[in-house]
């Protein structure tokens, strides 16, 4: 069996650092051939010393001449800008592009790798809570396969597999509940920037970890899964269970329940999206109930965590407002972490950004682009006035 070649974009983000992990750990099964950054060009350089890809891109353009000098004696190639983002997904010599950038950015790379034939191992949520309809009718024109790469959305697709002749009742995907589990209001006025980044349970990126405390990333999970599964809003449930084991469950329509279960990894989900439909051995470790004898399930609490709430909202409306939805949250997030907004103030910044920007019902890909603008620019001056 020829061994699958991967582009990674954002390979120096957490879910890039851990692909990179698991393919290490199977040099026999995939090779690197495309690696991506933002902005941490050393981290970059770093992992094309190691990994030997055909191609790098480098966003930051102005980081351009430091990647390309510190790989000068390297036959890799070195690009630099959102172009070459685009360009180099469509190489011939790539078979899977992971998408694990972060944002809306990570939108039109996925456009380009779908049209372009490639399979997708999806980490970039926001793709489908942009564009989901967009998205998943590009993927069956192109005959494209859309793996997923979240933990949760990874747990439905496992408890799926040999399923297809069966209906699905709803899906029930679980939330940890982040750091703030339990807390009033008035707690959340205060809370800090460094206290919404201390998730019990997972090692992520600053964008996520924030939205995971704030409920937005369970919120933005509801959306995607709406797409991935083809399912309505009231098929879709969400539960808090604390101790992040259970990954996530399907309900078939005789009542019962499969659930995906294991230790929280994100090398485990990230694997099989990259060798579906083939497992692979690893050195993971093991869940031991014994350890867990208490496993805990409650609602979650929507009137506390409004972000949660305005998912669903997006989701019922439909049209361009899951796209408003997420622009908005992207600003909000990002000045509640230079310390401009308090923590509650995110969910006050989105709901205005809905009621100000215009409702598209069946919004075209440029469309999509000008709501974002839009969105961002209407949020930004909120966060302008506030400060």
């Amino acid at each position: 069996m020829s061994k699958k070649r991967i582009a990674i974009l954002g390979s120096t983000g957490s879910i890039g650092t851990q692909a990179l992990e698991v393919i290490e750990a199977n040099p026999e099964i995939f090779s690197v051939e495309v690696l991506t950054a933002q902005s941490n060009a050393d981290l970059l350089i770093e992992q094309a010393v190691k990994f030997h890809p055909r191609e790098v891109v480098i966003g930051d353009e102005a980081l351009f001449d430091k990647v390309s000098f510190a790989l000068s004696n390297f036959p890799v190639k070195v690009y630099s800008g959102a172009e070459a983002l685009v360009s180099v997904v469509e190489s011939e010599f790539v078979d899977t592009v992971l998408t694990a950038m972060v944002g809306y950015a990570g939108m039109l790379p996925t456009i380009h790798a779908i049209k372009a034939g490639k399979d997708i191992a999806l980490a970039n949520k926001e793709t489908l809570v942009v564009a989901g309809a967009l998205i998943m009718d590009l993927a069956k024109e192109y005959e494209v396969n859309i793996y997923p790469v979240d933990s949760e959305h990874s747990a439905i697709f496992q408890c799926l597999a040999g399923e297809s002749e069966n209906t699905v009742e709803k899906i029930i995907l679980t939330a940890s509940g982040g750091p703030f589990l339990g807390k009033d209001r008035a707690f959340l006025s205060s809370v800090t920037k460094q206290q919404a980044l201390k998730h019990p349970n997972w090692t992520m990126g600053a964008k996520i970890t924030i939205d995971s405390a704030t409920l937005m990333n369970k919120g933005l999970e509801v959306i995607e899964a709406r797409w991935l599964f083809d399912l309505n809003v009231k098929q879709i449930d969400v539960i808090v269970h604390p101790q992040s084991i259970v990954h996530s469950m399907v309900q078939f329509e005789d009542g019962s329940i499969k659930a995906q279960m294991g230790l929280p990894d994100m090398k485990l989900p990230i694997q099989y999206a990259l060798h579906y439909p083939y497992r692979l051995k690893s050195a993971f470790a093991r869940l031991n109930f014994a350890d867990f004898p208490s496993l805990t399930f409650e609602k979650p609490d929507m009137e506390t965590f409004r972000n949660l709430a305005i998912a669903y909202e997006a989701l019922e409306k439909g049209g361009n407002t899951a796209c408003i939805v997420n622009a908005a949250n992207e600003i909000a997030v990002d000045a509640f972490l230079h310390d401009k907004i308090g923590f509650l103030e995110i969910s006050d910044i989105i709901i205005e950004s809905v009621a100000k920007i215009s409702h598209i019902q069946n919004p075209t890909y440029s469309d999509y682009v000008q709501t974002n603008e839009a969105a961002r620019r209407f949020a930004s001056d909120m966060i302008q006035v506030k400060v």
